[in-house]
């Protein structure tokens, strides 16, 4: 029987990193920017797009006089821009009040865009503001007044520590239908790239089998003398008998060297059938020198 050597397909089935260290996240400054907020003034900041899960925001507040701080719908708050009178009965989120020095934070319910509002606590006095504009104009009325300087400093969360990943995919090494005989059907694997490296095995046949991952050596061994298999399965802890369809996982031990998969019929006399065999490894694709210990 012609043996099998395989060459390693890259075939993209899965992104996966959890084999590295974990990612670390925290919160780290991004944009800013100072407001001048005028009595009862309003300001709406950034526009927050959260996803299906919702999402979380940290702004840094600074402000010469009290502000309130909070979220609201931004179509909402854009149609109200049309009636400013309605601005102070809105359904306003996460309302902070008084505030000259904070952390605002607030959850964001999922998948519908807010923005962020600031809205100058002091009480103009519209009588008196109104004729003061009559005398000297409405921009010498706003030089009279002292602006409220409001000082927003936006946070993004971002990784900081651990941030390049090694990136893993699922390699498929072999998928093939082959007619079973009685001479031990081997698989020469090349050489696993780290110690507990997966590997999955999928068997369907039409009778039972024996398949099993050894060293090459001992693969070797069996496909030139098939008695030799009870003690190459003896030297193995990825083995299964006398299965038709499975599928099961193994790791590879680096220090084994390069490994064999080794297929048996139980029957000395097997039908001449086909049987189903794939094989998949987790392999590195990209950032492979990353240390993640």
């Amino acid at each position: 029987m012609k043996r099998t050597l395989l060459c390693v397909l890259l075939i993209s089935l899965l992104d996966l990193s959890a084999l590295a260290q974990q990612k670390v996240f925290d919160w780290v400054s991004a944009n800013n920017e100072t407001v001048q907020l005028d009595p009862a003034d309003y300001h709406s900041g950034r526009v927050y797009r959260p996803g299906p899960d919702g999402g979380n925001i940290h702004v840094g507040i600074q402000a010469k006089q009290p502000v309130t701080i909070a979220v609201m719908w931004v179509d909402e708050w854009r149609a109200a821009q049309q009636h400013p009178e309605t601005l102070g009965s809105l359904n306003y989120r996460c309302v902070r009040e008084h505030v000259l020095s904070t952390t605002y934070e607030c959850h964001l319910p999922p998948e519908r865009p807010m923005v962020l509002i600031l809205h100058d606590e002091r009480n103009a006095d519209r009588a008196v503001f109104t004729g003061i504009g009559a005398v000297l104009g409405r921009d010498s009325m706003k030089n009279f007044l002292s602006p409220n300087d409001v000082a927003v400093q936006y946070y993004s969360w971002s990784c900081v520590d651990h941030c390049i990943q090694p990136q893993y995919q699922w390699i498929r090494l072999v998928k093939e239908k082959y007619e079973i005989s009685s001479v031990p059907k081997i698989y020469n694997l090349l050489t696993p790239e780290r110690d507990g490296q997966p590997l999955n095995l999928r068997i369907k046949a039409p009778t039972p089998m024996t398949i099993a991952v050894v060293p090459q050596a001992l693969g070797d061994q069996v496909y030139d003398n098939p008695e030799t298999l009870s003690s190459a399965l003896s030297k193995t802890s990825c083995k299964q008998r006398g299965v038709q369809s499975l599928s099961f996982d193994c790791n590879f031990n680096l220090a084994d060297g390069p490994q064999s998969i080794v297929v048996v019929p139980a029957s000395a006399t097997p039908p001449r059938k086909k049987a189903e065999i794939e094989l998949q490894t987790l392999k590195c694709t990209a950032n492979c020198n990353v240390k993640t210990d």
